[in-house]
């Protein structure tokens, strides 16, 4: 097996004077070098082929000891030198200080075929910024991990990549439900793929501590090397945090294109790429429910729900505007820049909100449509997923009488269909009346329209109780059910009749079973 490095990061920047892995606060540095922790018994449980082949591995490579040695922590290729970065972050609104890699450790940078990636084992051990804990994984995490980052990219949302998912033969205590009940559970090691790792927080920490030089060191390298179409100097630091702040706009425009709900959107789980990063207790909308979060940790604040994530995100983008202003010392620029990212988001919702029922343009006169259907899919628990995959089939010339008939194409998106009676009868029938009005002016046939909406409106996805099911079967050593999931989710908008059964409102037992529906931060 043959990895091209090609680190720079652990080269350019200003690295941890001490070499421990002893817990500790690290100053005027962008990391530290620190060594994975060699598993006891690993096996390699799932890899994606083709990030695989992204990354110059052929399928032999992948079969190889030298791969499973490599991507559990057992052993550190030839010529890297991994390291834990440095960076800190507002957790729920609040500023926790100095965060950092507690159990992520990356390996190295490789580049094939004209890109470069850096490879981050998540699990793999202790570092400098573990703080109280053990720099471990488990597998019911990992895998969440592994699967969603594959899933989000076959969906088309930013994201970072994962390799494989190993399992090490090692037992690790975690409290699920941090109700004092720890267990142990099987111990395991993603790999994720990203051009970096650099976060809102890794910029944060050196403003937060007055550190201007080594602020500018970062900022400078950032643009150089994922940014070079920007000129160096103050001008250039604007440029660079409007092109951040577009970039992260768009990517949570795609999460609530297909319901996707974060659940930590803290600032050191935000990446300067625009890329979706760390999947912790994350989930999809099974009803559409704006005020729902996946998080038990913000169950009752509800800062990261799914309705609230455009707002966080203009939240953070400000935390990282502050961070940089003292290289541009020009707040009027900064916040110039953030009105055009308000702008951006304003008008770019709208088209997707409009491309999701099939309008081929957007008009001043259907903010109210697309409003009050947010509105209506809220009267009775509706499936999101499912009713936008079956709006598709509505005809722009269907007839109404005194009856619900209007509903049948979308009837089975409904977890209560006697609750379609009264007010909430009314009040869809009355939108539904209003959207086949508007797709009368269209030009498009209504199989055209069907086309384009179900290309933005994935049949399916990777709901919590799914990756339960695949989590309880891989904890026996079953990893026929990852197999299964994987394959469905590369190709979520097609139509898979053999995969029928996965297009499905969340059964009842999985409700409020755990792992189910609300997920802890613990992993």
């Amino acid at each position: 097996m043959r990895l091209h490095l090609d680190d720079h990061f652990n080269v350019e920047l200003p690295a941890d004077k001490e070499t421990s892995d002893g817990r500790r606060q690290v100053y005027d540095a962008a990391f530290s070098f620190t060594t994975p922790r060699a598993p006891t018994a690993p096996r390699l449980l799932h890899f994606a082929p083709d990030v695989a082949e992204m990354l110059g591995l052929s399928p032999e490579d992948v079969r190889s000891d030298e791969f499973l040695r490599t991507f559990s922590g057992a052993s550190v290729p030839d010529g890297a030198r991994p390291y834990a970065m440095c960076y800190g972050g507002h957790q729920f609104g609040n500023w926790a200080g100095q965060l950092g890699d507690g159990r992520a450790i990356n390996l190295a940078e490789v580049s094939h075929a004209g890109k470069r990636w850096t490879l981050q084992l998540k699990g793999a051990g202790e570092t400098p910024y573990s703080r109280t804990a053990d720099g471990l994984a488990v597998l019911r995490s990992s895998l969440r991990e592994h699967l969603c980052s594959e899933a989000m990219y076959h969906l088309g949302v930013p994201t970072t990549r994962s390799l494989s998912l190993v399992t090490t033969g090692d037992s690790v205590m975690r409290d699920v439900m941090y109700d004092g009940n720890p267990e142990y559970e099987p111990g395991a090691v993603v790999c994720r793929v990203a051009p970096s790792f650099i976060r809102f927080g890794n910029f944060q920490i050196f403003a937060s501590r007055g550190d201007t030089l080594s602020l500018r060191r970062l900022t400078d390298y950032t643009i150089k090397h994922y940014f070079p179409a920007i000129k160096p100097g103050k001008n250039g630091y604007s440029q660079f945090f409007e092109e951040v702040a577009c970039r992260s706009i768009d990517m949570v425009i795609h999460w609530q294109r297909v319901g996707f709900v974060h659940g930590v959107m803290n600032t050191d789980n935000m990446s300067i790429h625009g890329e979706t990063i760390d999947y912790g207790p994350y989930g999809w909308l099974e009803g559409y429910d704006r005020n729902w979060t996946p998080n038990t940790t913000d169950a009752g604040q509800g800062r990261y729900r799914f309705g609230n994530q455009p707002q966080i995100v203009f939240w953070n983008l400000v935390q990282l505007a502050n961070a940089i202003y003292p290289l541009t010392e020009d707040a009027e620029s900064l916040q110039g820049d953030l009105n055009k990212a308000v702008q951006h988001y304003e008008k770019a919702y709208d088209r997707m909100l409009g491309s999701k029922i099939g309008l081929d343009d957007i008009r001043d006169e259907d903010a109210s449509l697309l409003a009050d259907l947010e509105t209506v899919l809220q009267l009775t628990e509706t499936d999101m997923t499912i009713f936008f995959r079956l709006l598709a089939s509505v005809s722009s010339n269907q007839l109404f009488d005194e009856n619900d008939a209007f509903l049948n194409p979308v009837l089975d998106a409904f977890y209560k269909p006697e609750e379609l009676a009264g007010e909430t009868l009314e009040r869809w029938r009355s939108w539904f009346e209003r959207y086949l009005c508007r797709l009368s002016r269209a030009k498009a046939t209504d199989e055209e329209r069907a086309k384009r909406m179900n290309a933005v409106n994935p049949k399916y996805v990777l709901r919590n109780y799914m990756a339960q099911l695949a989590i309880d079967k891989a904890a026996d050593g079953d990893a026929s059910l990852v197999d299964e999931l994987y394959e469905m989710l590369r190709y979520p908008y097609d139509e898979q009749p053999d995969r029928e059964k996965w297009f499905a409102k969340r059964p009842d037992w999985a409700r409020h079973k755990v792992g189910c529906s609300m997920l802890s931060c613990s992993s």
